[in-house]
């Protein structure tokens, strides 16, 4: 299951549950509301995207190639959950 924000809707839906084999489910605002509200699983996106935007060098777009970034994406992670376990321990 993934979850999308309410501007993708439309053919997104239909191929990733051909292509990818993944369910979409679109988040969408609630109607009449005004300013911030909490939507259900929206935040963990947003929260995710926080964290990977700690390390410095997934703040701009230094990387030339999307299969760099995407390492420094991963690396980004990797920081973040070996210094979560390190706690723990």
């Amino acid at each position: 299951m993934v979850w999308a924000d309410g501007g993708y809707p439309g053919r997104l839906i239909g191929w990733a549950n051909q292509v990818v084999a993944l369910q979409i489910q679109i988040v969408k605002r609630i109607p009449g509301s005004t300013g911030f509200h909490v939507r259900p699983r929206v935040w963990v996106v947003e929260r995710t995207f926080a964290w990977i935007n700690k390390h410095r060098r997934c703040v701009r777009d230094y990387e030339t190639r999307p299969d760099h970034h995407e390492a420094m994406v991963h690396i980004a992670m990797i920081c973040l959950m070996t210094r979560r376990l390190a706690r723990i321990s």
